[in-house]
């Protein structure tokens, strides 16, 4: 076994946009690699076949599914980030719940200084957390 990798799977050719927008809101984040769907393959031509990309040294794999599932993404798995600054846990927030939902709007709720559970306009759901 080489490695274990988060994989986000998108519908509706979100890939590519939820990766820009990831990158943009983390330092230290860069897509690394995207292989497109061409003509005539099984996906829609440009979108994303394959793509990586990594988060504050996190890799992730993603994926624009070119079939129409029942499914999507669920908060039973989510993205953790450990905020070093309210500030930058309130810069995290304020994006990421921009067209998205709050699970759990950001507060302290006892085990941390503040924490904050969210649904990004995308689906994929993030808990933001600031230590104690």
């Amino acid at each position: 076994m080489d490695k274990i990798t988060p994989f986000l799977m998108f519908q509706d050719g979100q890939a590519e946009d939820a990766m820009n927008y990831y990158t943009s809101l983390i330092e230290e984040s860069k897509i690394t690699s995207i292989v497109r769907y061409g003509a005539n393959e099984s996906g829609t031509e440009g979108t994303v076949k394959n793509a990586t990309f990594s988060l504050k040294g996190q890799e992730f794999m993603c994926i624009d599914s070119n079939l129409k599932h029942q499914f999507s993404f669920t908060p039973s798995f989510s993205i953790y980030v450990t905020c070093h600054s309210e500030e930058e846990l309130n810069h995290l927030y304020e994006n990421l719940i921009r067209d998205g939902q709050a699970l759990m709007p950001l507060d302290d709720y006892g085990f941390s200084k503040k924490f904050g559970w969210l649904n990004d306009r995308f689906g994929v759901s993030w808990q933001l957390n600031l230590p104690k």
